[in-house]
């Protein structure tokens, strides 16, 4: 086990916070940060703001300039070795003369996954890693998501009564939270790459599915991706507009029209519904990090009764809507309390008079 000092972790944080920033813009890029650090005194810092612009290490290797030289690079992600829009990272860090790279974690996209830290030492360069890597694997969930996994990071975001319900027997369901708790809903739209939701909360509700920032702050709007085997949803409009762009997932059976207006790809059905495993891997393979659904109780249902959701961001509002009104998952098919599912809480917040639960499904066993 690497032994890390309390300068070492402060430094580490310090650039994790940086890489943060970049949490609305990076994408599909994983967020980084880097603090460049010589005689204790930091000399430059930097984080990833957009693909295809510097990555974090060139931006604190420029705000360092000569003084880089000897220093230590803290990086919240191994440095790259490869060619891709800018020229590999640990090559600049050779070049500039740093002394020791402490990373948070090994990168396990494939054209670096070890070779940046392998660079680095070849060159003569202490390497270092794993100081804070719980917390940096938690700054980029997608993009390891994507990775490893092969899928985006699912994330369904729910609204209900205190009585667990999302809306009336006739669908109405503007609004059980509060502006507060609805503004919140938008800065988690403005870091995922892509909104959710099915072709029933389409026709319900005609939702734009966009961003609306209280701020000027900078984002990439997200991809509006809608499940619609049939495309029964596409008299309902708003979804398709110019204010981002939009998917259609369809059965491959179906005729889409000339003027559908926005992208369509067709996806395979299982058990007479589109395969949600094959949408989420068409939503990777278009690299999409985070995907957050926003969708009624049959669609949150069958996600998560297929193992498929890896967070619900959950909003409870002080009000009662009583039994007849809708639930917030369909078809989990729980008749006995031992198959009950369990959920971890990650955190708590409060938006007004809402309460704002983060949970994940609890391990097996």
């Amino acid at each position: 086990m690497t032994d890390f000092d309390s300068d070492d972790h402060r430094h580490m944080a310090h650039a994790l916070a940086l890489a943060e920033r970049g949490a609305w813009t990076a994408r599909p890029n994983p967020m980084v940060g880097c603090v460049l650090v010589r005689g204790g005194a930091v000399v430059g810092e930097g984080w990833h703001a957009r693909k295809g612009g510097p990555h974090a290490e060139v931006v604190a290797l420029q705000a360092a300039g000569e003084r880089a030289r000897g220093s230590t690079a803290y990086v919240t992600l191994e440095p790259c070795a490869h060619v891709g829009s800018t020229g590999p990272c640990a090559d600049a860090l050779i070049e500039a003369g740093v002394a020791r790279v402490v990373a948070a974690m090994r990168d396990p996209f494939p054209q670096v996954d070890g070779a940046g830290f392998a660079r680095l030492r070849a060159a003569g360069i202490a390497v270092q890693a794993g100081l804070l890597e719980a917390q940096a694997r938690a700054l980029n969930v997608g993009f390891l998501s994507r990775v490893e996994r092969g899928r985006p990071w699912v994330r369904v975001k729910l609204a209900c009564s205190l009585d667990g319900r999302t809306a009336m027997a006739d669908g109405t369901s503007k609004w059980i939270s509060g502006p507060q708790s609805r503004a919140d809903v938008m800065r988690w739209r403005a870091r995922s790459g892509a909104i959710l939701t099915g072709s029933g909360t389409v026709l319900a509700d005609d939702p734009a599915l966009t961003v609306r920032l209280e701020d000027a702050a900078p984002f990439l709007p997200p991809l509006r991706v809608v499940l619609d085997a049939g495309l029964a949803s596409l008299s309902r409009r708003q979804v398709r507009d110019a204010a981002a762009p939009t998917l259609y997932l369809h059965a491959a059976d179906v005729a889409v029209p000339a003027d559908l207006g926005c992208e369509h790809a067709a996806v395979p059905r299982r058990d007479g519904r589109l395969d949600l495993a094959a949408a989420l891997a068409l939503l990777a393979a278009r690299e999409i990090n985070e995907v957050q659904v926003e969708a009624g109780a049959v669609l949150s249902g069958a996600l998560l009764r297929a193992g498929l959701v890896d967070e619900l961001l959950l909003y409870v509002a002080p009000v009662l809507l009583g039994e007849r009104a809708r639930p917030l998952f369909d078809g989990l098919g729980i008749d006995a309390m031992a198959q009950r599912l369990r959920l971890e809480t990650v955190d708590v917040a409060r938006f007004g008079d809402d309460l704002r639960l983060r949970l994940r499904p609890a391990a097996a066993g």
